[in-house]
């Protein structure tokens, strides 16, 4: 009993961590300013990431369609996903997806909790040279190479993969609810 005790401590005090001491209040309000300029524009966002992203990508695009009137799409469609993965490689699948349905001004949001994934890396490669701005989110090791690519970088200094995945959904709702102008939306 005092183990479990213990444990749920220490895990809660890692929550505690990644959403009070690390401060991207600054990307948020770039992040809300980029995506109401893609809904101003008439463009629309695409949202993807690999097992536990790509369940935050779907939450993601459902709320920033329904709740900030901003089209976005993700692509978890299994047909669509090993089409692209059998025909191009799976490293490629997610790049291939943003080549046939993004357009110049449309905006990227690319997860991987540890900033490495290849097929994520290769989607902000393609994005950037379609002039789609990029946002990304990632945790692990501070100089992953996925940080490195979008106009805008989320990232957290945790190796836990469910801390990073749950921090990096609640900065997407938080985006979400900012835009909505509602901190009370889900009460």
């Amino acid at each position: 009993m005092m183990e479990d005790l213990k444990f749920i401590e220490d895990y809660l005090n890692r929550y505690k961590k990644s959403l009070f001491e690390t401060d991207v209040s600054q990307e948020i309000i770039k992040m809300k300013e980029m995506l109401l300029e893609v809904k101003s524009n008439g463009k629309k966002v695409m949202v993807a990431g690999n097992g536990g992203s790509a369940a935050m990508s779907s939450h993601a695009a459902v709320d920033f369609t329904k709740q900030g009137g901003i089209r976005t799409i993700n692509f978890n469609e299994s047909d669509l996903i090993t089409c692209f993965a059998n025909d191009y490689g799976y490293e490629h699948w997610v790049s291939k997806a943003i080549e046939f349905y993004g357009d110049k001004g449309d905006l990227a949001i690319l997860i991987s909790s540890s900033g490495s994934s290849k097929n994520i890396l290769n989607a902000a490669d393609v994005a950037k040279g379609l002039n789609i701005n990029v946002i990304t989110f990632s945790g692990f090791s501070k100089d992953n190479p996925l940080r490195k690519k979008g106009n805008i970088n989320f990232w957290l200094d945790s190796k836990a993969y469910n801390v990073v995945e749950n921090t990096h959904l609640i900065w997407l709702l938080m985006v979400c609810d900012l835009i909505i102008g509602d901190a009370e939306y889900s009460a």
